[in-house]
């Protein structure tokens, strides 16, 4: 079994008045060697947009790309024919780049913040034909219990969003003094627990809010809660 933990505080941050930005692995200005990905997982970004302001329109290519929004109201633009779709908190949006895909995210609110957190994870397959989509997921199938949002188009599970890899993204929202056993796919997966909100202790490592523990060559771990508790899993091929 290995461990890593990243606390919410050692992760790469940038304020450009409209974004914050924390960065758990290396990306734009922030280059950390030790931090540039966990396996298939590149990028894990946890970021607040300012009302009406955003990202406008730029490429992306061979890169699944998920986005959780927390808070607030996200809208979404592509050159696929998508203009300006609303995705809120319980859903998640999924975009396979592929050979080619031009986007634009906006906070799409006059008045709140957009919190959000922006995954990508390296696709198993290259130059395919990009796609898009989203579904929006009950809070109350979370509870004390696993929701599978994002699996692999291979992966026979019926009811999540399907990317070109061999992951799994889910939640999780404990009550205090629950455990949950996770267990993972393949002795060549890892995942990347990213604690929401809360107080939970896996391995005897306390994770507080936003902070993160990878664990690898692991079958399965525990979970305690000693707080009331919402964890993000992102389980990806270490070696791919």
């Amino acid at each position: 079994m290995k461990t890593i933990v990243h606390k919410a505080s050692e992760r790469g941050y940038a304020n450009h008045g409209w974004l914050q930005a924390n960065h758990s692995f290396s990306f734009a200005n922030y280059n950390n060697p030790e931090r540039v990905h966990f396996g298939a997982l590149r990028v894990l970004n946890d970021d607040i947009i300012a009302p009406k302001m955003g990202f406008g329109t730029h490429p992306h290519d061979n890169m699944e790309i998920i986005t959780i929004p927390l808070k607030g109201v996200l809208k979404h633009k592509d050159n696929m024919g998508d203009t300006w779709i609303p995705v809120l908190p319980n859903e998640v949006q999924i975009m396979s780049a592929g050979t080619g895909v031009q986007h634009s995210e906006i906070n799409g609110s006059v008045d709140e913040h957009l919190s959000l957190f922006q995954i990508w994870i390296f696709p198993d397959k290259q130059n395919v034909k990009p796609r898009y989509d989203q579904k929006q997921f009950e809070e109350a199938e979370r509870k004390n219990k696993l929701q599978i949002l994002v699996t692999s188009l291979d992966d026979t599970h019926v009811g999540s969003l399907k990317i070109h890899q061999d992951a799994v993204i889910s939640r999780i929202d404990l009550d205090k003094d629950n455990k949950f056993e996770y267990t993972l796919k393949s002795s060549n997966h890892g995942v990347y627990v990213m604690n929401i909100y809360g107080k939970t202790e896996i391995y005897n490592q306390i994770l507080e809010p936003r902070d993160a523990i990878g664990i690898s060559e692991s079958n399965v771990f525990t979970i305690t809660a000693t707080e009331d508790s919402s964890l993000l899993f992102i389980e990806v091929p270490m070696e791919f």
